[in-house]
């Protein structure tokens, strides 16, 4: 195996480790790894990595599903549409230079890693947050153990799968950092179902944006294999030290590098403008 294939499937493992010891949003760094670590650009490094975050998150949509905490019909849904519009996003991303994409994932990975990071902060020093009592758009259904759907909730739900979908699509995001938000905002779920809820719609949404990518021309296999193969490796090596190692300091930890490859792809970005 040459040089090449051998750091994919490293740094592939690095976004799965990461994946599995801070949750749906680690797989934002896959880009930046991809753009820094093997020298594609911001329209080759989008489905190479959603081919990486897609198989990772299957692998912990998988065990949610086993363990029961996998809302897959609030799931299908917003998968659905955010498959629908994954296609807008990439046809926008062959369309607009390098350099404008990179400043826009640097913007969109530091806004992701700021409010982890003050999320972090917060759990450090209030501790868990207490259940909240304001009326929901998306509330469980006691009597069916089921969320209630209403034209608010759908409203909402489908508004996420837009947003992810083209995120998707344009820069090569999983969107767990805007799905976790808007299920925490919109239901009554707690963190573990939002959490194995998200991958299911990552996972989706992701397989939607590769199968485009692939039909347009644009997937680059031999580069995406070893490096999605690296990341399911990483995923499952995470999870035996998760218990130990994930938490508000490691997540701060995550969103110092993030903020650091963030500025990393600025730097990038401008020098290529000019």
């Amino acid at each position: 195996m040459n040089e090449h294939l051998l750091l994919g499937s490293a740094l592939g493992a690095v976004v799965g480790a990461i994946l599995a010891l801070t949750g749906a949003g680690g797989g934002i760094l896959a880009v930046p790894l991809l753009v820094f670590g093997l020298g594609l650009s911001m329209a080759q490094a989008a489905p190479v990595g959603l081919l990486a975050v897609g198989l990772s998150a299957a692998l912990g949509a998988v065990l949610g599903l086993r363990e029961g905490i996998v809302r897959y019909r609030a799931a299908g849904f917003i998968a659905g549409i955010g498959i629908v519009f994954a296609p807008l996003g990439l046809w926008i991303a062959h369309r607009v230079p390098n350099a404008p994409l990179a400043l826009a994932f640097a913007a969109l990975l530091i806004y992701a890693m700021q409010r982890m990071y003050r999320q972090a902060r917060r759990e450090l020093r209030e501790g868990p947050q207490p259940p909240r009592t304001e009326v929901l758009p998306c509330v469980i259904n006691p009597g069916r153990g089921r969320l209630r759907w209403t034209l608010p909730c759908a409203r909402s739900l489908a508004l996420t799968g837009v947003i992810s979908g083209v995120l998707s699509g344009l820069l090569g995001v999983g969107g767990g950092f805007v799905i976790v938000p808007a299920l925490s905002r919109y239901t009554d779920l707690d963190m573990k179902s939002i959490v194995a809820t998200s991958l299911a719609v990552i996972a989706l949404v992701s397989a939607g944006s590769v199968a485009a990518a692939s039909i347009g021309g644009v997937m680059h296999w031999a580069v995406g294999v070893p490096f999605a193969g690296g990341a399911v490796a990483g995923v499952l090596g995470g999870r035996l030290f998760a218990a130990r190692l994930a938490g508000p300091r490691l997540q701060q930890a995550f969103a110092g590098v993030g903020s650091i490859a963030a500025l990393l792809l600025i730097v990038r970005g401008v020098h290529g403008a000019f």
